[in-house]
């Protein structure tokens, strides 16, 4: 993998792994923003958050092939339902709703962007599997 491809992909992570690791060393905080957004038991959600920044993120940056992809997977799957649950535009108005759509399409595009590590990590994966020597 290119220096300029790893950039990218950390990129991309940056969020997730801060996001993660500040969940981890404040899990009281976690918990309660996972109770803030109605999701029980919150313990659980909060634990399968931080596996999900940090898990993902660390296949997205230092694995390959469906590996890789099953990082990326995993991370836009999460985007997209904390996305829906975070920023539900549809139910606001005014600047509020001005704000959360713009954070939805944001997150919309970090969806896209994992969307095509994983295409590009299965496709690199079948190339080199159709490389390899049989044996």
């Amino acid at each position: 993998m290119s220096a300029a491809f790893w950039l990218a992909r950390a990129g991309l992570c940056l969020a997730y792994v801060y996001s993660g690791l500040a969940k981890l060393i404040d899990f009281p905080a976690a918990i309660a923003e996972q109770q803030h957004f109605g999701l029980q038991p919150a313990a659980l959600f909060a634990a399968a958050t931080i596996a999900v920044q940090l898990g993902g993120s660390a296949l997205v940056l230092f694995a390959q092939g469906r590996m890789a992809a099953l990082g990326a997977a995993a991370l836009a799957g999460f985007t997209v339902i904390a996305t829906i649950i975070g920023h539900p535009f549809w139910t606001m108005s005014g600047i509020e709703r001005f704000h959360n759509l713009n954070a939805f399409l944001e997150h919309a595009g970090l969806i896209g962007g994992f969307g095509l590590i994983t295409l590009i990590a299965l496709q690199a994966s079948a190339a080199n599997k159709s490389c390899a020597p049989a044996r």
